[in-house]
């Protein structure tokens, strides 16, 4: 009985001896196995942040080349609109509108340049009594006047008047988009387009558009002659429509679309330049009034006491603060000029 019983509790400490070997072998393994899965997680974790940070720097990257081309788009773009517009006389003409020849423009200013060199010459004491030039200086006036009408005047001139010609031209524009967008959807092709425009508009956006479809019509390229109409008129919105029609000449696509854009841009734009106009008319109306305070008390300075002021016309030292003050209230104009244009 006792070596029986002996047998039984030996069996039953081998048995509890296998079941305790049995567990800490699983336990051992399940261990170990989440010690590998920790390490295989913190593997992944280090490789997640390398990817990340590989990514990060590949849009780093891809942004820097895209600043860099679209630098370089806007700097040849600028480089091909200076080519474009030349500033010859002949181009200037064109831009104000004028059928004159760059040889007449120049009999012009020839004659321009005698009228102010005359009325310098016939203002001397025989002609108004007081206001006579000293015989030093008035050769000089004579011929500082004379290449002001020559030379400044007419060239000023035309300024003004292309000035006034391109607002007339940023105006009419968005409507003749309007007509190309709608007869484009609605079947037309693009140059019979172009001549409704020409036909239909008032100028300076009619005669423009007829010298373009001339120009095509004749066989140019539709590239060179949108280059040309440019030329005439170098204005930023003449400078998106060439953008648009050569892009869509060369890859295609949906031409209403893209030109409608245009047409929203332009007025947004001159939506924009208008409130500029009327946020910095306050400045601008005070420039004037600074710029005209010199004549005006000047004049009334003249009618209290001439005698003081006809020093200024009479005397050679009078005629250099002239000129002085002339140079002081021409550096001040363009300085203000500066402040209070905003360009768009």
């Amino acid at each position: 009985m006792e070596q029986t019983d002996l047998m039984i509790y030996g069996i039953a400490a081998l048995a509890f001896i296998a079941i305790v070997g049995l567990g800490f072998v699983f336990t051992d393994n399940g261990s170990q196995g989440n010690a590998k899965k920790r390490a295989k997680q913190v593997s992944q974790g280090f490789t997640g942040t390398s990817k990340a940070k590989k990514a990060t720097d590949d849009v780093n990257q891809r942004r820097k080349e895209t600043q860099k081309m679209l630098t370089k788009l806007r700097e040849d773009d600028a480089k091909r609109r200076k080519s474009l517009v030349s500033q010859d006389i002949k181009t200037k003409i064109e831009q104000a509108g004028l059928s004159l020849s760059p040889f007449a423009f120049y009999i012009i200013s020839v004659i321009m340049g005698i009228v102010f060199a005359g009325g310098a010459f016939i203002s001397e004491a025989e002609g108004i009594e007081g206001f006579g030039y000293n015989l030093k200086s008035r050769p000089a006036v004579i011929i500082g006047a004379g290449l002001a009408g020559s030379i400044a005047f007419p060239r000023w001139f035309l300024g003004f008047l292309a000035k006034g010609r391109a607002a007339k031209m940023t105006a009419q524009f968005a409507d003749g988009i309007d007509i190309i967008v709608r007869g484009v959807k609605s079947g037309l092709p693009l140059n019979e387009c172009l001549r409704i425009i020409a036909k239909e508009s008032p100028a300076p956006l009619g005669p423009e558009f007829a010298a373009l479809t001339d120009n095509l019509a004749m066989g140019l390229d539709t590239e060179r002659a949108l280059q040309n109409l440019y030329k005439r008129v170098p204005l930023p919105e003449i400078n998106f429509f060439v953008i648009v029609l050569t892009i869509q000449s060369k890859a295609g696509g949906n031409l209403s679309e893209a030109l409608g854009n245009l047409s929203s841009v332009i007025r947004q734009r001159r939506m924009m330049r208008e409130k500029v106009k009327a946020m910095s008319s306050e400045a601008k109306a005070s420039a004037g009034i600074i710029g005209v305070l010199p004549f005006a008390v000047g004049t009334m300075v003249f009618l209290t006491t001439p005698s003081y002021v006809t020093e200024l016309f009479t005397t050679e030292t009078g005629h250099f603060l002239l000129f002085v003050a002339f140079c002081l209230y021409a550096t001040g104009i363009t300085i203000m000029r500066k402040m209070i244009n905003f360009d768009m």
